[in-house]
């Protein structure tokens, strides 16, 4: 559990150093052998500690540590529950994804990187209040076929077979949002088109799994 939970302290403080977050926004979790390991509710990245992190089940019960879980454990268990290949989920409020979902805007293929995210267009899920079990059956319902998604007027949610590759996706789409959203305000961008991203799903995909 101590590699676990340095792993995961370290990618929330890079998170929040990465500006993907701020103060205590956002969350991340990975699957471990006992369950799910989380980071605390409303806790600064900063202060937080090995201590702080929390272990669940899969059924939500605390195993372990004196904190109470992201108040955004619902959505994260439900995503281990429906995705096997899913060992890791970061949710962010990266400022140019937010801006995105404030506006209720998808992510079209402005940039080939969109494809991080295994879809060749990151859609928004429905607003629903955090924390609520309809938040997490909006999650659930909207990753189906990729590892990216839009929650309306909050955020991002990113998910990997770890930690790395789902703080990678949260990153690249971040980055992609930011040049949709500055090609918005100077003209129309050009979209790549199915064809032209087929390649690039294929690509990525042999990318995150060289051998």
């Amino acid at each position: 559990m101590t590699d676990a939970s340095l792993l995961l302290l370290q990618y929330g403080r890079k998170m929040h150093a990465a500006g993907l977050t701020t103060g205590s926004g956002g969350n991340l979790s990975m699957r471990v052998q006992d369950g799910v390991l989380i980071t605390p509710s409303a806790m600064d990245y900063g202060d937080m500690g090995v201590d702080d992190l929390v272990l669940v089940d899969l059924d939500g019960r605390v195993l372990q540590g004196r904190r109470k879980p992201s108040s955004e454990l619902d959505f994260h268990l439900c995503l281990y529950g429906a995705r096997p290949d899913i060992r890791a989920v970061v949710h962010t409020h990266s400022p140019w994804v937010t801006t995105l979902a404030c506006l209720g805007w998808p992510l079209p293929a402005v940039h080939y990187l969109v494809g991080f995210a295994e879809r060749s267009e990151v859609p928004v899920a429905p607003y629903a209040t955090f924390g609520t079990s309809e938040l997490a059956e909006q999650v659930v319902r909207g990753m189906v076929g990729g590892k990216a998604l839009i929650l309306a007027n909050h955020g991002l949610v990113a998910i990997g077979t770890d930690l790395k590759e789902a703080f990678n996706i949260a990153e690249e789409i971040e980055f992609v949002a930011g040049v949709y959203l500055r090609a918005k305000a100077v003209g129309e961008p050009v979209i790549l088109d199915e064809k032209a991203m087929g390649p690039v799903l294929t690509k990525f995909r042999s990318y995150r799994n060289p051998l």
